[in-house]
């Protein structure tokens, strides 16, 4: 860590090249606390379902349960709130889990035929041994209760005997052909059990794929009874008296044999087949995959089975059938079923088994039933398994949340909950929550493809689901497939949610949908019903006028970027906004979806007040939105997407802008727009919720401006970016903030001319407005339907064409740095050009716009996908009846900042440095009654935090901290000066920043497609981290990844689970602490009592001295060849979870401390158990010496 940091200081040290401070005023320098020791990257903890789960096993006395997955990842689940996530490096499938019961460790069998033992004394689990098979496949393993030798039978049919403590293989052997003898001529196949009578250890079960089943007996080595079917075998489960046992067949069936009746099952049962009359065997089913026979002592056995239905049943659900007594009981489940396991009172086997409930593991879902009541309800899941109900879509996470939000989540939730669960408290319930001193409190909200939103509590390194939204609540339902007339926008899913904008403190909610639709959303505890849904439908769009060519013999200049802008707006459609055409017949005026136009019933929550629309314009469906914000103080929302920018005013329901992106710019514009011929094509859907994340973008799509380059200035790294890199970038856009849809190729030769300019075409340069007034009727026309309370706007917009690419020689003036610059990145190839400029990033604040401003004023700085920032001024009217009376008058500010890249984050910084949000409003029940007094009271602004200067002429009053995908720049406001600026990434790009809270003052955090995770001091823009932690291998986290306050960040790390990460030292060092005990020290149940008779006539359980038969002086050594023991990471050495630093060394010290004191104390106890039995030995021989001392040799 030492070195690390010394590269970083290093780093620091030469980041003129990099980071560089423009000329400016820098009298006041601000003094930063932030250095590269604060930082630390590491896993803090994973939650959600495990994603494809292959295996599963439960410790009965230490109520753990582990859920192994076909990556090789391992989850230990304990009481609410204690979850553990390993891996195996491998990454191998497991396809077992044994657990050594009560000892505080497991046994993991996985699919390249690798057994490891667990540790699971430790906080973070670690391997202690690994055993490497080379000459034979693993199968099944079985480990008997307190026994350490585990039994591993192969693909060949041999058995093989592993002594866990040392993982060392012992020369006992069982093979196969020994095993079957004569019995069959053929080849028993894979084993598929193992398993040792539960009243005498001596006596081996083996069952073979080909339906042989053998009992072997340890100690003569030899078979003691061989059982014949016709059927192969799934599984096999024992009678607790070890009288019999029962198999499973692969024709539905389920036989019953009596231990000493080898020659014919003692009952054969077809659960789910059909009886015939005529005494005919059964029609076959489906095979029973696994069955267990568990005994009560007060009632019939419970047979349970997954399969087994008939064949006839296609389309039914999978099924777990429990049978009792008479009845049969047939549970559906939602998913294919992995594996189940009954949980039982008592971990003996040669016991009455008393089962309680039982496990079932879904290929996504975890249940658990309760056999103890009636109807054999479910227990109500207190792990946050749901994420993946519906694919999450998106995810934001905020850190530091206003202490009242979750008390008031959670009592809106708590009424969404289902009825009808088991009143049983949940069966596993082991380990100890750890001891956070996080006290702060956090949410994750995800977005998902149904359209639903979720509110998680993630305080304290746990996860709760708070309360469920339905946005589509709001929409009109389609009956049937031909009702869908107007959302093949997207081709499923048209309700997902595509980006989330939330107030903590307002609790304003404002989400995003991909059928290009915004709804605003207020929260109430109280639950109305809303008669007619507000509606806003607005037109966004580009339009293009004919464009003269020019003269042949005019030489063309070398073509800059853009788009193009209209001289004259046209005037605007008559016709009212529910008009499904135009006058050609294209679809006209019509939105992607339908409100419903029944009263909505709102429960207590979040409640609609506004839906937002876009349209179809002449036939073309509207582009996704791309960015959006909400402002509870200024009362307004704004959105944009690759054809321009609306904001709307919620409160007095009207748009106050509706512009297209070149109009932005005024007479600003940096850029020469080049028209081109609009395309008529949908845009993609983007796949939003494919789960499996299969699909691909194609390679002729437009990247990045960014991206790779074959210009002649370009240096080698760009040239080598890998394809799917490029891919990212596209298929990103589709799904974050940084969306750029709709884009075109443009090939060289359509833009060069061979030889002197002839045959060149090249259009003019389109005048452009020199200021933009938002004069409604000058623009458009307002239509104000109030018989549905429906409000439309129809404005018509500039559309957009395509742009000639740049090249690297055209200069363009940079008011930023107030000198001229090259094209804005030299890694832009002629055709890797989007066709439109979006909005990629909104910030409201309370900010300078003007180089001459005295004083801040509300306003919103849009940043473009060309890397351009635009700040628009806002004139808001004075709060109370004012507010929702006079209109909310926006005008642009003439302010332009350009950075290289598309724009991702903007916030702000006061005079010392310190960010200050965004104004807001806080919070208030808007269906409460309130006096005049009070409601104006509550609708004054409240004024952002910036700190007055004494001398507004000399000093900067503020910051504006601007990240695009390629850099990092500050601006000193109200001058306009950049005075730090930091190129993040030359060969890649970034995906996500955000602009942070942490240790009492602030940076920049940045994740980029290469894998790197860095974060930047502010205002210095200095390298504080820099780490390549993660490689983009999935757009799955391209789309969720975010960063928070407190050094937290997550993402989605498979379709169903997030994984949480910090990048604070401090959490790093504490996280220890934090951490979930998994072993807690349990007393293991009592032996069952074995009973007078049975202790006098040599009944009950017999036990066995397996280190004698197993041992190396009986058994002798395995073959070195069979298989390689690899020392593990575990234990004290390999407590890679333990934090470095003081505390790591603190926390090692007391776990070493506390392993010595339990050997020294298992140690007194064997001294103690050692002695006692000593004495009783010394007793028995006094007791024989005086019973015979008299006595001669002829009397004995």
């Amino acid at each position: 860590m030492r070195k690390f940091k010394k590269v970083l200081d290093g780093l620091t040290a030469v980041s003129s090249a990099s980071s560089s401070s423009q000329p400016g005023n820098r009298e006041n320098d601000i003094p930063e606390s932030l250095q590269s020791e604060h930082f630390q990257l590491c896993k803090t903890v994973r939650h959600g379902f495990p994603y494809q789960p292959s295996a599963m096993a439960f410790d009965p006395v230490q109520k753990i349960l582990s859920i192994g997955t076909q990556n090789g990842g391992l989850r230990l689940f304990g009481r609410p709130g204690v979850e553990c996530y390993c891996q195996h490096d491998s990454g191998a499938a497991v396809i077992q889990l044994q657990f050594l019961i009560n000892e505080g460790a497991l046994v993991s069998a996985l699919a390249d035929d690798s057994i490891h033992l667990w540790n699971l004394r430790q906080k973070r689990p670690a391997i202690l041994h690994s055993l490497k098979f080379n000459r034979e496949r693993i199968t099944f393993c079985h480990l008997p209760f307190q026994s350490k030798w585990l039994y591993v039978g192969t693909e060949r049919g041999n058995i093989h005997i592993v002594n866990v403590e040392s993982f060392t293989l012992s020369g006992y052997v069982i093979m196969w052909n020994k095993a079957i003898e004569l019995s069959s001529k053929s080849h028993p196949g894979p084993v598929v059990h193992i398993s040792d009578n539960p009243m005498d250890e001596g006596k081996l079960l083996i069952g073979f794929e080909s339906g042989t089943v053998v009992l072997w007996d340890l100690k003569s080595k030899k078979a003691d009874y061989r059982y014949n079917y016709d059927e192969a075998i799934h599984s096999v489960a024992w009678h607790h008296e070890g009288k019999q046992f029962i198999c499973s067949h692969s024709d539905g069936t389920l036989t019953i044999w009596n231990v000493k009746s080898p020659a014919k099952p003692a009952q054969i049962i077809t659960p789910h087949g059909k009886q015939p009359k005529d005494g005919k065997k059964p029609e076959p089913c489906k095979p029973i995959l696994k069955v267990e026979y568990k005994t009560t002592r007060a009632g019939d056995p419970f047979m349970i089975l997954s399969g087994g239905l008939s064949y006839d049943t296609i389309g039914r659900r999978p099924c777990l059938t429990v049978m009792h007594g008479k009845s049969t009981a047939v549970l559906e489940m939602d998913y294919p079923i992995v594996d189940f396991l009954t949980l039982c009172e008592t971990p003996y086997p040669n016991d009455f088994q008393e089962p309680y409930a039982v496990v079932v593991l879904l290929e996504k879902d975890l249940v658990v039933i309760d056999l103890a009541q009636n109807g054999y309800p479910i227990f109500e899941n207190p792990y946050p398994l749901s994420i993946h109900e519906s694919p999450v879509t998106c995810c934001e996470y905020f850190s530091d949340c206003p202490v009242d939000i979750i008390p008031a989540l959670y009592s809106v939730g708590a009424r969404q909950k289902r009825q009808g669960y088991s009143k049983k408290e949940w069966p596993i319930s082991g380990g100890n929550w750890g001891l956070g001193n996080q006290c702060y409190p956090e949410i994750i909200i995800t977005g998902h493809a149904d359209g639903s939103v979720k509110f998680w509590d993630a305080s304290a390194i746990m996860l709760q689901v708070l309360y469920k939204l339905k946005t589509a609540k709001v929409f009109e339902k389609s009956r049937n497939k031909e009702d869908k007339p107007s959302t093949d926008i997207v081709d499923e899913d048209p309700f997902a949610i595509q980006i989330l904008s939330w107030c903590p403190e307002s609790r304003m909610l404002c989400v995003a949908g991909v059928s290009a639709h915004v709804i605003i959303y207020k929260f109430s505890k109280q639950e109305v019903t809303t008669e007619v849904v507000q509606l806003l439908e607005v037109r966004l769009q580009y339009e293009l006028n004919d464009v003269d060519s020019p003269d042949v013999d005019q030489i063309p200049p070398l073509p800059t970027p853009g788009a193009s802008s209209n001289p004259q707006p046209p005037a605007p459609q008559s016709h009212p906004s529910t008009s499904s055409s135009s006058s050609d017949g294209l679809r006209d005026n019509v939105p992607c979806l339908k409100v419903r136009s029944t009263p909505l019933k709102q429960s207590a929550g979040y409640q609609v007040e506004l839906v937002i629309q876009l349209v179809w314009v002449s036939g073309e469906p509207p582009q996704q939105i791309t960015s959006l914000a909400v402002n509870s103080s200024y009362g307004l929302v704004v959105f944009g997407n690759s054809n321009g920018l609306a904001i709307v005013d919620y409160l007095q329901k009207t748009v106050l802008l509706n512009l297209g992106t070149v109009e932005l710019y005024g007479s600003n514009d940096p850029y020469q727009r080049q028209p081109r011929s609009p395309r008529k094509t949908r845009q993609p859907s983007g796949g939003l919720c494919d789960i499996n994340e299969g699909s691909t973008t194609s390679e002729d799509r437009c990247k990045s401006p960014t991206s790779g380059s074959t210009s002649p200035c370009n240096s080698e790294d760009d040239q080598k970016i890998p394809r799917f890199i490029e891919m990212v970038r596209n298929k990103s856009r589709n799904f974050s903030k940084m969306v750029v849809n709709d884009l075109v190729v443009t090939s060289n030769h359509q833009l060069f001319h061979n030889g002197g300019g002839k045959g060149a075409k090249m259009s003019r340069k389109l005048s452009l407005p020199t200021e933009l007034k938002p004069d409604l009727d000058k623009r458009g026309k307002l239509l104000l339907r109030l018989s549905e309370k429906r409000f439309s706007v129809d404005l018509n917009k500039v559309k957009t064409c395509g742009e000639f690419p740049r090249t690297c020689s055209s200069p363009l003036f940079n008011i930023r740095d107030n000198s001229f610059s090259r094209s804005r990145s030299s890694s832009v190839t002629s055709i890797d050009k989007e066709s439109r400029e979006a909005i990629t990033s909104l910030q409201f604040g309370e900010t300078y716009t003007r180089k001459t401003d005295s004083a801040t004023a509300p306003s919103l700085w849009v940043g473009t996908s060309l890397g351009t920032v635009v700040v628009i001024v806002l004139n808001l009217p004075p709060p109370g009846e004012q507010r929702l009376l006079q209109p909310v008058i926006v005008s642009p500010s003439g302010t332009l900042i350009r950075l290289k890249g598309a724009i991702l984050r903007m916030s702000f910084l006061d005079s010392t440095g310190m960010l200050f949000a965004p104004p807001y409003e806080s919070w208030r029940e808007p269906n409460a009654p309130e006096d005049k007094d009070e409601k104006d009271k509550q609708r004054k602004r409240r004024p952002a935090s910036v700190s007055p200067s004494s001398s507004q002429e000399i000093c900067e009053n503020q910051y504006a901290v601007i990240c695009s995908e390629k850099q990092a720049k500050v601006i000193a406001l109200p001058s306009q000066n950049c005075i730090y600026k930091h190129n993040i990434t030359e060969t890649s790009f970034v995906l996500r920043a955000d602009i942070v809270q942490m240790s009492n003052s602030i940076c920049l955090a940045c994740f980029c497609a290469n894998g790197h995770i860095m974060t930047l001091s502010l205002p210095s823009l200095r390298p504080l981290l820099d780490v390549n932690y993660l490689p983009l291998t999935d757009m799955r986290i391209a789309r969720t990844f975010c960063f928070t306050n407190n050094g937290q960040a997550l993402y989605l790390v498979s379709p169903t689970e997030i994984q949480r990460i910090t990048y604070s030292q401090e959490t790093c060092e504490n996280l220890q602490e934090m951490l979930g005990e998994l072993f807690t020290p349990v007393e293991t149940p009592e032996a069952p009592n074995r009973g007078f008779f049975k202790g006098l006539f040599g009944g009950g359980a017999q036990s066995l001295d397996r280190e004698e038969l197993f041992g190396e002086s009986v058994a002798g050594k395995a073959s070195r060849s069979l298989a390689q023991h690899i020392p593990g990471p575990g234990g004290i050495e390999g407590m890679k979870g333990a934090a470095s630093g003081v505390v790591g060394e603190l926390a090692r010290a007391r776990i070493a401390l506390d392993e010595r004191g339990q050997k020294l104390g298992e140690l007194e106890e064997r001294t103690a158990a050692m002695m006692a039995s000593a004495d009783s030995f010394s007793k028995h021989a006094h007791d024989m010496m005086l019973k015979y001392k008299d006595k001669k040799w002829y009397q004995f």
